[in-house]
């Protein structure tokens, strides 16, 4: 494909970047995420993890090794990888049980780009970056749908990440 192909092939997905600028469409991921993400450290125990999540509320946590990401914990890791194979919450690292490869976005990136990644890999929340690596944030797809010029984005995000699992995630 040329590149005058690969051109209107992205504005027809995408819409023009000029257009987007001018509207509600063009926004940037620190324009909509969560800031002050909780963490977790990766020696911490699996139940520190869990009594995290149900204090704070929350399904996923970020793992972080001072201020960089190396992985993702989530309740269904806990569960599927930790309690569904016998292991002690007391003893069990969080590093053995956590998502080592973790999808993230950075926060200058555009949302509709971010957006993408979450319909590819079909994940529901997005840490968010900074061009030092540290992470700054979270978005989650209720994110998009609350911003005006991302609500047909995100029905689209909504649709693909329901989708039975195609991601390959374990």
């Amino acid at each position: 494909m040329g590149a005058y192909e690969a051109s209107r092939r992205e504005t027809r997905l995408y819409g023009s970047r000029a257009a987007r600028k001018e509207g509600a469409l063009f926004m940037q991921l620190k324009d909509i995420m969560t800031p002050g993400v909780e963490v977790i450290a990766p020696e911490a125990s699996i139940y520190e993890a869990a009594e995290k999540m149900s204090h704070r509320d929350i399904g996923p946590l970020p793992v972080c090794e001072g201020e960089r990401l190396v992985g993702m914990l989530t309740d269904r890791d806990i569960t599927v990888r930790a309690v569904a194979a016998g292991r002690d919450p007391l003893t069990t690292p969080v590093r053995a049980v956590m998502t080592p490869d973790v999808v993230y976005g950075f926060e200058d990136q555009d949302v509709e780009d971010a957006a993408r990644l979450m319909e590819q890999y079909q994940i529901r929340r997005l840490p968010v970056l900074n061009r030092s690596q540290q992470l700054v944030g979270m978005v989650a797809l209720g994110d998009l749908a609350v911003h005006a010029g991302t609500r047909p984005v995100a029905a689209e995000v909504l649709e693909q990440v329901s989708e039975p699992g195609t991601s390959g995630r374990k």
